[in-house]
């Protein structure tokens, strides 16, 4: 979406969606069932560092073009704590810039071809640039075929003609990344919506497997990742929804919108076969777009409590990146308003406060190589809790418990640990960053959870 147009996906068959469905975990989700339960009840679980997570925020952003200017960018990225942005040479944005945001924030790109986009030299020479102060994250293959063709070695290709030439380009900016000595060990993404394929190149593998019957040989590589726009709602799926992001994050059938299975698993728009739901579960997965507009459902409120699920849902899911469209609305185009963090004029709209607070209260600048485990149990949890246990570098557990109610209701759960701890911090980020309760020497916290996340420290 990044070059004008609303995007054209897919007409979804409507799934039944079970709780079994809606509770599948993606490759970060540990299994409690194989765990032994203490006298508690409770049973130990493995942490992910949360400077992990923190570095899975991402955001699209033309940074210094397209009527927006890089102060108030870096400006923006700070207090957002944003920690990439999805980026390249599209609108040409000059290198300088993101040089420039890389050393004031620390902030690093994803570079790609974006819409159009076919000169693997100049990407490469960029990203060069990028690489040799450390602000390069990965590469990005095309941006939306199907909206946005291309020409590549004097064929052209993408949107409703064969998809041939989208193949071979993305092929060689693999093979040239791969055999660059300085860029080699950065990975590359896929294109995206590789499932508007309209014959059948393979590009639903980032391998062709043998005998897969593509019209590309078996055994080209594409990308090490896999790269969706799983938006969190879709025609096929409108309206607002309980587990609206957790059920946009699925990798599997399930999922209601425009996301792997439908790009990876079998292809929307053809049909073609990919990768089982077995081998999605595990399959190296990005998103380079999700977001939602402002209506008469989807206030400023909601919009706010969704982008903060959304991070930590895909995350939960197994997306090792996730980038919401977008930063600061389009002022240079019709049409694609309100997905912003802020609006035109840099005015910061209620979804940046809120992940301002929620990545304040998980600060943390440094991982963690094996992070510890935690006793806990949430009984009868249900389906529209989840839970994410993150841990600090300097030990701190940070369990981030939140709600996706959307509809209306509340979920009442009690949080058992193993043992009482010395002090429990409870934060809302819909609130502040300061605690909004804090406990001592208890085992238990009871909760009241609707549409948002709730972070606990637990202490001692």
């Amino acid at each position: 979406m990044l070059n004008g147009s609303k995007l054209t996906r897919r007409q979804f068959v409507q799934h039944s969606l079970t709780a079994a469905a809606v509770m599948a975990a993606g490759p970060t989700v540990i299994s409690a069932a194989a765990a032994t339960e203490n006298k508690n009840g409770a049973t130990p679980c493995p942490a992910v560092s949360a400077n992990d997570f923190l570095n899975s925020i991402g955001i699209c952003s033309a940074v210094s073009v397209r009527g927006e200017n890089l102060l108030s960018t870096l400006k923006a990225v700070r207090y957002l704590g944003i920690r990439w942005i999805r980026a390249g040479y599209e609108s040409g944005i000059p290198i300088a810039d993101l040089i420039e945001a890389h050393k004031r924030t620390g902030v690093r790109f994803s570079y790609g071809l974006m819409s159009g986009g076919t000169d693997l030299d100049r990407l490469l020479d960029g990203a060069r640039e990028l690489a040799a102060i450390g602000a390069l994250l990965a590469f990005e293959g095309n941006n939306e075929p199907n909206n946005w063709g291309i020409t590549y070695q004097g064929q052209t290709g993408g949107k409703d003609e064969s998809w041939l030439a989208v193949a071979a380009l993305q092929r060689d900016l693999y093979k040239a990344v791969k055999s660059d000595p300085v860029l080699k060990s950065y990975p590359v993404w896929n294109i995206s919506e590789g499932g508007a394929q309209t014959d059948n190149v393979g590009l639903q593998f980032l391998t062709i497997p043998k005998n897969a019957g593509c019209l590309m040989p078996d055994g080209t590589p594409y990308a090490d990742y896999a790269n969706c726009h799983n938006y969190m709602t879709h025609p096929s799926w409108a309206g607002l929804h309980d587990n609206q992001t957790w059920i946009a994050a699925d990798p599997g059938s399930a999922c209601r919108v425009d996301g792997l299975y439908g790009n990876y698993g079998t292809t929307w728009r053809k049909h073609y076969t990919g990768y089982s739901e077995a081998d999605l579960l595990t399959l190296p997965r990005v998103t380079t777009e999700t977001g939602i507009t402002l209506d008469d459902t989807i206030t400023e409120q909601v919009q706010a409590l969704l982008y903060m699920s959304v991070y930590l849902a895909q995350f939960k899911r197994g997306w090792k990146h996730t980038s919401v469209y977008l930063l600061r609305d389009r002022s240079d185009e019709a049409g694609n308003q309100t997905f912003g963090f802020y609006k035109p004029d840099y005015t910061p709209r209620l979804a940046a406060r809120y992940l301002h607070n929620l990545t304040t209260i998980l600060a943390d600048k440094q991982s963690i190589s094996t992070p510890g485990r935690l006793d806990y149990s949430i009984a009868n949890q249900p389906a529209t809790v989840h839970d994410l246990l993150l841990q600090k570098h300097d030990g701190t557990f940070c369990l981030v418990i939140w709600g996706e109610r959307f509809t209306g209701g509340e979920d009442k759960i009690t949080l058992k640990l193993g043992s009482p701890r010395a002090s429990i911090k409870i934060y809302d980020p819909t609130k502040d960053t300061s605690p909004v309760q804090i406990l001592t020497k208890t085992d238990s916290v009871s909760l009241t959870l609707m549409n948002h996340p709730i972070v606990i420290d637990i202490f001692g």
